[in-house]
C-alpha cells in the first residue's frame, strides 16, 4: 500500500469516526450513565401501610431505563449535559478511526499475500491488530471522556473541563490513571472482530450480487447511492450482532474508569458485578447502546466507503 492509500484511510477513518460522534453523542451519554454504578443514585419510595395504618417509605434501589435516564439528566442538568464528553470524543475519535482503519486497511493487504485473499481469517487478524493499536495509543482521552460523561452536576454548577479532569486523574492515580480500563478495551477487541469479519463477509455477497446483475459493458467501478445504503445496512447488522455477543466488556469498562472504583480488574470487574448485581448488570444500557451504535457504526462505515471512494477517484 502507497504512503497515498495510506493517507486516504487515516482521512477517511477520521471523517468517519467524526460524523458518527457528534451525531449519537446524547445516546453515548446515557448509555454511559445507564453503566456505572453510580445509575443506583436515581432511587424510588415504596409507601407500605402498616398493621396499624401508619404509612412508611421503603426506599429501594432501582436501574432506570433510558427514557428515564435521560429525563432525570434534562431536569438536573439541562441539555447541554447530553453533549458531556464531546470534545474528548471528538479529539479521540478522529485518530482512534484514523489509526484503525489505516492499520486494518495496511494489516489485510499484507496479510492477502500470505493467506487465501480476503478470507475470514485475514479479516480476523487485520481487525485484531488495528484493534489493539488504536486502543493502546487513545485510552487516555477515552478515559478522560467517560470521567466528563459522568460528572453529574447540576444546572448553574461549574462544570469540570477535559483539561482539569486530566489533570485530576495525574493528581490521584498518576500516569498509570489514564490507563484505566485497558483489560476490558483489549477484551472488546472481539467485539470489533466479529463486527469486520461478518461486515466484510456482507460487503462480498453484495458485490457479487452487483456483479452477478450487471448488464453489457457497464462500469462496475462506478458506486451508486443504493451501494452505500447497502454498505449502511452491512455495518448495522455487523455491529448488532457483534456488541450483542461482546456487550459485557462494555460496561466493565466504564466500572474500571469511574473514579475512586472498588473495581481493579477485569475479571475482579466481572466477578463483582454478577455478585452483587446479578447477570443482568452486564447488559445495562445495552438497548441504548445499540440504538446508539446501530447508526453512529452505519454513519462512520459509510462516510468512510464514500471519502475512499472519492479520494481514490
Amino acid at each position: 500500500m502507497s504512503q497515498r492509500d495510506t493517507l486516504v484511510h487515516l482521512f477517511a477513518g477520521g471523517c468517519g469516526g467524526t460524523v458518527g460522534a457528534i451525531l449519537t453523542c446524547p445516546l453515548e451519554v446515557v448509555k454511559t450513565r445507564l453503566q456505572s454504578s453510580s445509575v443506583t443514585l436515581y432511587i424510588s419510595e415504596v409507601h407500605l401501610n402498616t398493621l396499624n395504618g401508619a404509612t412508611v417509605n421503603r426506599v429501594t434501589r432501582v436501574s432506570p431505563g433510558p427514557l428515564h435516564c435521560l429525563r432525570m439528566i434534562l431536569q438536573n442538568e439541562g441539555p447541554r449535559s447530553l453533549f458531556r464528553g464531546l470534545g474528548p470524543n471528538l479529539v479521540g475519535v478522529a485518530p482512534s478511526r484514523a489509526i484503525y482503519f489505516a492499520a486494518y486497511s495496511n494489516c489485510k493487504e499484507k496479510l492477502n499475500s500470505i493467506f487465501n485473499p480476503d478470507s475470514t481469517q485475514v479479516h480476523m487478524i487485520s481487525a485484531g491488530v488495528a484493534g489493539f493499536t488504536a486502543i493502546t495509543t487513545t485510552n487516555p482521552i477515552w478515559l478522560v471522556k467517560t470521567r466528563l460523561q459522568l460528572d453529574a452536576r447540576n444546572r448553574g454548577e461549574k462544570r469540570m473541563s477535559a483539561f482539569e479532569c486530566a489533570r485530576k486523574v495525574y493528581r490521584l492515580d498518576g500516569f498509570r490513571g489514564f490507563y484505566r480500563g485497558m483489560s476490558a478495551s483489549y477484551a472488546g477487541i472481539s467485539e470489533t472482530v466479529i463486527h469486520f469479519v461478518i461486515y466484510e463477509s456482507i460487503k462480498k455477497k453484495l458485490l457479487e450480487y452487483k456483479t452477478a446483475g450487471a448488464m453489457d459493458n457497464e462500469d462496475e467501478s462506478v458506486k451508486e447511492a443504493s451501494d452505500f445504503v447497502r454498505m449502511m445496512m452491512a455495518a448495522a447488522t455487523s455491529k448488532t450482532c457483534a456488541t450483542s455477543i461482546a456487550y459485557p466488556h462494555e460496561v466493565v469498562r466504564t466500572r474500571l474508569r469511574e473514579e475512586g472504583t472498588k473495581y481493579r480488574s477485569f475479571f475482579q470487574t466481572l466477578s463483582l458485578l454478577v455478585r452483587e448485581e446479578g447477570y443482568g448488570s452486564l447488559y445495562r444500557g445495552l438497548t441504548t447502546h445499540l440504538i446508539r451504535q446501530i447508526p453512529n457504526t452505519a454513519i462512520m462505515m459509510s462516510t468512510y466507503e464514500v471519502v475512499v471512494y472519492l479520494l481514490d477517484g
